[in-house]
């Protein structure tokens, strides 16, 4: 199998639904859920795998003095997306907010 690359990600992001995360509308963000596109899960892995390996690694929130998380945030096309830690196969949700400085 070919590496996934950052056009196969554009693709895969352009293919799937992206949520509003309501509940927290102070960090304004969208996921998307594997179990939507069941038929794409090998792309949602890759993403989240692409995600992981070639991401920065940035704190969260970025303002806090310690931060409660610090993961990989890949940034693509005036967004970021990233996941939140669990081990690629248990990973269910893939995020994405728009980079600081683009509304």
């Amino acid at each position: 199998m070919s590496a996934f690359t950052l056009d196969d990600a554009r693709t895969y992001i352009a293919t799937v639904k992206w949520q509003f995360a309501k509940t927290m509308p102070q960090w304004p963000h969208e996921y998307t859920v594997r179990e939507w596109r069941p038929d794409l899960e090998a792309a949602f892995e890759a993403l989240a795998t692409l995600i992981r390996t070639t991401g920065i690694v940035k704190p969260w929130p970025r303002d806090a003095a310690q931060p409660r998380y610090r993961h990989p945030y890949l940034e693509l096309d005036g967004w970021e997306y990233w996941t939140m830690g669990a081990p690629i196969p248990e990973t269910t949700v893939i995020n994405r907010a728009l980079l600081p400085g683009i509304r």
